[in-house]
Formats: structure tokens, C-alpha cells, sequence
């Protein structure tokens, strides 16, 4: 091991001291902790973590990158389940019960994943969807697994 000299309760004290220049030479640090949901300010551009700036309509601007991004939503009416047999004796005017009743909610899924649920509009002569229910967080979890 190197013979090096101890260092001095003095050398100590002045590496310990505020008055250093740190905080000139780096910024303010901010606080060591902040409480839960507290707004450190700033946003990503001046270096400071916490809430993003919100613009006058309300919209977050570090998320305007993902508004952009296509998905796939869909509308499941109900499901059928048969064996092929009975698949390749369907033809045209054939009729598949579904295992959903009259009257129950259509599902709405994005990207595969229910989000939804809704009821049958017809809007300019198509049809559409007006959403009744949006699933809970929950919901979603349980639908993964």
C-alpha cells in the first residue's frame, strides 16, 4: 500500500464546506428528495425531471411524437366455436349462432387488447360503434393473463 499523508480535519472541513463553488459551477441541484407527485419544474429541456410543460390546449408536448402511430381497432360482434365438418357445410344464407345474446355490448379491442365496450350506431349509412363503457385498469390486467 502507497504511503499517502492523512488528511487534515481542515482539508476535510473545506471538502465539506458549501462554500466550495459547486453550485456555480453546476446549478442548483434541487432538492435531495421530493415528496411523491411533487413538480421538480423544469421539464426535460432544462435538465430537471418531474411533470411534463403542458401547451395551452392541455396537451402533454413529449408525448405529440405518439399521436401519429396507426392502430388496429375492432369491433367483436360475438364468437362461434364448430368443427370443421360444419364449417364446410356453410354456404350462402347459412346462419352462425353466436355465444352472445341480443342486446349484449359489442367489445372494442386495440391492438388486440379490449379497451371497450360499446352498442351499434348507424352514422351516414355505415355502421359505427358509441362507446357505453371504457374497461377499468383491472380489467385489462385480468383479460392478459
Amino acid at each position: 500500500m502507497a504511503d499517502t499523508p492523512p488528511i487534515s480535519q481542515n482539508d476535510l472541513d473545506k471538502l465539506m464546506s458549501d462554500d466550495d463553488g459547486l453550485e456555480q459551477d453546476w446549478g442548483d441541484p434541487g432538492p435531495a428528495v421530493a415528496a411523491p407527485g411533487a413538480d421538480l419544474g423544469g421539464g426535460p429541456e432544462s435538465g430537471h425531471f418531474g411533470p411534463p410543460p403542458v401547451t395551452g390546449d392541455g396537451a402533454s408536448r413529449p408525448l405529440d411524437f405518439i399521436l401519429d402511430i396507426p392502430l388496429e381497432i375492432s369491433v367483436e360482434l360475438g364468437r362461434a366455436r364448430m368443427v370443421i365438418n360444419d364449417l364446410l357445410q356453410l354456404g350462402q344464407g347459412s346462419v352462425i349462432e353466436l355465444m352472445k345474446l341480443a342486446g349484449e355490448p359489442l367489445e372494442i379491442f386495440v391492438n388486440g387488447k379490449l379497451v371497450a365496450r360499446g352498442e351499434v350506431v348507424v352514422v351516414n349509412e355505415k355502421f359505427g360503434v358509441r362507446v357505453t363503457d371504457i374497461v377499468s385498469p383491472m380489467e385489462r390486467v385480468k383479460s392478459l393473463g
